[in-house]
């Protein structure tokens, strides 16, 4: 396949991938100075005016929703042979396929993955739309410090790769979406691939076969039945066997004791995911929220305080959260002799000298009515420390729901760096907050990265704060960084 020099205004650098209905290529926008993903209906389809509507519908439904836990649709176009495009924002994260491709996901990780895989789901129920084709593939990962500003990207299904991004190290590709070997935790879950999405009060009327095997719901091959949330409750189920299950199968559990769980999860998640995966729709959660709110039940009861399996390295800076949103309502900490702090909900920093501040919600953690906890990220460049090693930064986030289920010590123990070194667990009272610390010495990215942990003075609550110090940093940094957390 030949490269088209040019689409619309946007230069482009090579293909991405290619799936049945489209082809994605990476672009170059020289007004934004940023990459963007263009997805181009495929030509052998370019004449069936129904997968033409459907290519345009989902950009359509993406500039309508506009959320952060979506993928966004910048513009959109005809090429000179008349076949529609999309442009969207790039993914630099890559897909949950690939990730499951490299390595199993740790239990905590997979635990919290899911619940915001579910959140996203939920934005789509709330506006009356069903997904469909909730696969590992259409489960993409964005860094928020990502250098060229792209937001994120989706690609057709069965999209196979091809290449790498410019400079970076890739950690695996699908769906036409590639990673950038980002080490972030302060990273966004994205739903990705709404092409075969449709509004509720049309989905009786859809005829054609919509799904991928495995994770289609049972009514999605009855070309007669009426698809409604409940399909993607079922998608969501599978993803869930598929992340957490020992030896996932074929073919939904009918009961909890046919599904053998891996070390760490609770039988009552069994209970959670056979339901959500019924035969019967009628005997699911009817939406993406119920079942959140179900595994949020079966999960906050146990305390996980013992080490669990270790995390791969890429996964864990910036707070281990499996993503990270923006905040609305945080503000910088005033002007002049003030600007050395940020605010964002209960928590104050004192910023480090020529450090910033950008609000974040700790994606994976939730109030008990169901908002994300709160979160900052603080570093000399916010947005680039999550990819740049050499860039120093902190993650700070408080919980409450990690409070009522581990204690500090325990929640630092699901944070082990298996590429690194440990020194011994130390203490440190700063500010009012008794934290427990574990510094770690690394032979590849970041030389040191600190994990520390504490109990809010005021309330049930944990504050968390990943800490990578600069090099040059004496070996008070980190205390003084702890001094600085001041909590309401």
């Amino acid at each position: 396949m030949t490269a088209p020099q040019r689409i619309g205004p946007y230069a482009i650098e090579r293909l991405l991938g290619v799936g049945s209905f489209a082809t994605v290529w990476l672009g170059y926008d020289p007004v934004l100075d940023g990459y963007v993903a263009i997805k181009v209906l495929a030509e052998n389809w370019s004449h069936d005016l129904r997968v033409r509507e459907r290519f345009r519908d989902e950009a359509r439904l993406l500039r309508r929703l506009e959320h952060e836990r979506l993928v966004r649709v910048h513009a959109v176009g005809e090429l000179p042979d008349g076949r529609p495009y999309a442009v969207l924002a790039w993914a630099n994260g890559g897909s949950l396929r690939d990730r499951l491709a490299l390595a199993e996901i740790p239990v905590p990780a997979a635990l919290r993955l899911l619940g915001e895989i579910c959140a996203g789901v939920s934005v789509l129920h709330r506006h009356g739309v069903v997904h469909r084709d909730l696969t590992p593939g259409n489960i993409l990962f964005h860094s928020t410090g990502a250098p060229s500003g792209a937001e994120s990207t989706g690609a057709p299904s069965g999209a196979e790769p091809t290449g790498s991004p410019p400079g970076a190290e890739p950690t695996g590709n699908a769906d036409g979406v590639e990673s950038t070997g980002a080490t972030s935790g302060a990273e966004r879950v994205l739903i990705a691939d709404l092409g075969l999405a449709k509004a509720l009060a049309a989905a009786s009327g859809l005829t054609a076969r919509a799904g991928t095997p495995g994770y289609m719901a049972p009514e999605q091959d009855d070309p007669g039945a009426v698809i409604d949330t409940r399909a993607d409750v079922y998608g969501l189920g599978r993803l869930g066997i598929r992340l957490l299950a020992a030896a996932p199968g074929p073919d939904p559990p009918r009961s909890a004791g046919a599904l053998r769980l891996r070390d760490g999860v609770s039988a009552r998640v069994a209970a959670v995911l056979v339901r959500a995966t019924a035969h019967r729709p009628a005997d699911r959660y009817p939406d993406a929220a119920a079942l959140h709110a179900a595994l949020d039940r079966a999960v906050d009861p146990v305390r996980q305080s013992s080490p669990v399996a270790r995390r791969p390295y890429r996964m864990l800076l910036a707070g281990a959260a499996v993503a990270a949103v923006a905040v609305a309502g945080a503000e910088p900490g005033g002007t002049g002799a003030e600007r050395d702090t940020y605010t964002a909900g209960p928590l104050t920093v004192t910023l480090p000298d020529g450090w910033s501040a950008t609000g974040t919600t700790w994606a994976g953690q939730y109030d008990a009515d169901g908002e994300a906890e709160p979160a900052l990220v603080m570093s000399p460049q916010p947005r680039r420390w999550a990819v740049d090693p050499g860039v120093p930064g902190a993650f700070v986030g408080v919980s409450a729901s990690t409070a009522a289920r581990t204690t500090p010590a325990g929640f630092l123990a699901e944070r082990t760096h298996g590429d690194c070194t440990s020194a011994p667990v130390r203490t440190t009272r700063q500010a009012a907050v008794e934290w427990t610390v574990v510094a770690y010495r690394c032979d590849r990215g970041r030389p040191q990265i600190v994990e520390s942990a504490g109990l809010h003075p005021g309330r049930p609550a944990l504050v968390y704060a990943q800490i990578a110090p600069p090099a040059d940093s004496g070996p008070g940094f980190v205390d003084t960084l702890l001094a600085g957390v001041r909590l309401r």
